[in-house]
């Protein structure tokens, strides 16, 4: 798996989605004027972007473990500072944001309770902490038909259902695990029209994630089978996607 991928080809597959999911995971964390809030597990800059929009620049702070993410990042936001970091080792002071937020990226963190307790660490007391990640595990995620059409074709492919809060109740459970307090589970969502099959398919080719990951690995024919699979499962000339991510919040003890 894989996230040293450009910016764009991020953009293209998953950020059409998390720009769906970035107002809801604000309003969530009750992100509003006068704070100052982190974007962890930035990505291309999604949620970033929603947090700038209500607080200014000079007032966000971004991180992300990935290089080519981080040098888009730049470009894209001046003023907001962003560091190359994973979640477990933020390169910030106890207590320095209001609201430290996390979208799509907790079920990826190597060690999800350590990511978020220190993620409760950089914020101050009685702050909050908040994160989402996809229903894959109750196939409601974006990428359910595509998981579908691969475990049909390759019994034993790994996907994405076993990750860390991708089950009702776990990523709760996380936070809770993390020593968050007044910890509360809801839920998002994010529909997406795309104009025609191939539109959808072709991301799927630019090695991001496990799902990019797992293309790269099949040979043409391997490949053809399965765009052919998913197309079966995808009829319609305009394929709309209904996804769902499991959120959670919690306060900083």
């Amino acid at each position: 798996m894989s996230f040293d991928v450009a910016a764009e080809s991020y953009d293209r597959f998953m950020g059409r989605y998390s720009v769906l999911l970035a107002p809801q995971l604000a309003d969530l964390a009750g992100i509003e004027a006068g704070g100052r809030a982190l974007d962890v597990g930035c990505g291309t800059g999604a949620l970033t972007r929603e947090l700038v929009a209500r607080l200014g620049p000079g007032a966000v702070a971004a991180a992300d473990p990935s290089a080519p993410f981080v040098a888009a990042m730049g470009e894209r936001f001046p003023g907001v500072e962003i560091h190359q970091a994973p979640a477990e080792r933020l390169p910030f002071p106890d207590g320095a944001f209001d609201a430290t937020l996390a979208q799509l990226v907790v079920h990826f963190m190597p060690d999800p309770v350590a990511g978020l307790v220190e993620m409760a660490r950089v914020t101050r007391p009685g702050g909050v902490v908040a994160a989402c990640v996809w229903d894959h595990a109750g196939q409601h995620g974006p990428l359910a038909e595509f998981w579908q059409a691969v475990r049909e074709l390759d019994p034993f492919a790994h996907d994405e259902s076993h990750l860390p809060g991708v089950r009702e109740g776990h990523l709760v459970e996380l936070f809770e695990a993390a020593g968050l307090a007044a910890v509360e589970g809801a839920t998002l969502t994010a529909n997406l029209e795309h104009p025609s099959f191939e539109a959808w398919w072709e991301p799927f080719s630019h090695g991001v994630g496990p799902a990019g990951a797992y293309v790269a690995t099949l040979d043409h024919e391997a490949q053809a089978r399965l765009r052919e699979r998913c197309r079966e499962l995808l009829p319609d000339p305009r394929v709309v996607i209904r996804a769902k991510a499991w959120a959670a919040r919690g306060l900083a003890p």
